[in-house]
């Protein structure tokens, strides 16, 4: 049976003026942002011998040898979620760095099977939004952890989950180093290994995925759902003015 559809919407159930084809002069649009890409880089420890610190230093060093600018936040200082205001000194530090960025590393050490929670206090100080701004949306995240034990990948697993929430484009690639103390010589450089070399991979893939990705964000985390809701609160806006 053929059914004559006529002139009837494709879409019924849709606004198909807000339904827009993709864009492709948007989507592969030059980088003209005229600057290194912008990296900040997030570590779960206040241990004055902290693995994970060295691991994130480590991070940057590779990220600056592939051109990106880095900034490392100290967690030293930053109060529990909700236990003060947004307007605290370490909170609005690390809420402008996260604004300046384009791309984020977390590196967590493994605390009883987790993330540690100097770690998940810094991405719960992180808004979803604010104002009209979103502070994570469309940004790439590398994830990294260690371990005082055998391997494990519970605190990469438990913040791609959150990068996810907060909806970054988390890499493919991800790092996890099992005996940490065993990977750090006495001035906390990393030594050569497979795990180093994994290292190396995951921020060699970040700056490609940046590159990839800024100056196109807006665009690429754009949604009808979205543009739906902006569009029926204009006209909610336009009658109210119009009674």
């Amino acid at each position: 049976m053929t059914i004559e559809t006529g002139d009837a919407p494709k879409f019924p159930a849709l606004r198909e003026d807000l339904l827009h084809p993709v864009d492709c002069d948007r989507l592969f649009a030059p980088d003209d942002a005229g600057h290194p890409p912008r990296i900040l880089l997030l570590y779960g420890s206040l241990r004055e011998r902290s693995y994970s610190r060295f691991l994130t230093q480590e991070a940057a060093r590779l990220l600056e040898w592939f051109g990106a600018e880095t900034k490392i936040f100290d967690p030293s200082g930053l109060p529990l979620p909700d236990d003060t205001g947004p307007e605290h000194p370490k909170v609005q530090e690390l809420r402008d760095l996260c604004a300046w960025s384009e791309a984020q590393v977390w590196c967590s050490p493994e605390r009883h099977g987790a993330m540690t929670g100097i770690m998940k206090a810094q991405i719960d100080w992180i808004p979803l939004s604010l104002g009209a701004v979103r502070p994570t949306q469309g940004k790439a995240l590398a994830l990294m952890q260690v371990s005082g034990g055998s391997q494990s990948f519970n605190a990469v697993n438990q913040m791609r989950i959150l990068g996810r929430w907060m909806r970054m484009v988390t890499i493919p690639n991800q790092s996890s180093v099992p005996k940490a103390f065993l990977e750090f010589d006495d001035d906390g450089r990393m030594k050569p290994s497979a795990l180093y070399d994994r290292v190396v991979d995951v921020m060699e893939e970040l700056v490609k995925f940046t590159l990839l990705i800024r100056g196109r964000s807006d665009y690429l985390v754009d949604r009808y759902s979205e543009r739906k809701e902006s569009a029926a609160e204009l006209s909610k806006r336009v009658n109210q003015k119009a009674i």
